[in-house]
């Protein structure tokens, strides 16, 4: 299974915005994919599992995917964790 670790860059933390954008891409590939900051881990395909997670500015994101295509959907999911949107 791979795995990925990012640091958000959004100096605001991964609120409303971000966490749409990343469950929306998430959905978007067949394979399972889990975020996890810290023990807590969650659906990366929920928008509400992603606000649960309370990450904030420079904390970690382990994310996982299994199945078909889970190399690209980390690589286009870690993109959206170290982009810093405009507030």
């Amino acid at each position: 299974m791979p795995i990925q670790s990012h640091t958000i860059q959004n100096t605001t933390g991964f609120h409303a915005r971000p966490a749409r954008q990343f469950a929306e891409a998430a959905s978007s590939f067949p394979c399972a994919i889990r975020v996890c900051k810290g023990a807590k881990c969650v659906n990366g395909k929920s928008i509400l599992g992603m606000l649960t997670l309370g990450a904030k500015h420079l904390d970690v994101l382990v994310i996982e995917a299994e199945g078909e295509m889970a190399e690209e959907a980390l690589d286009k999911l870690g993109r959206i964790v170290n982009q810093v949107f405009v507030e």
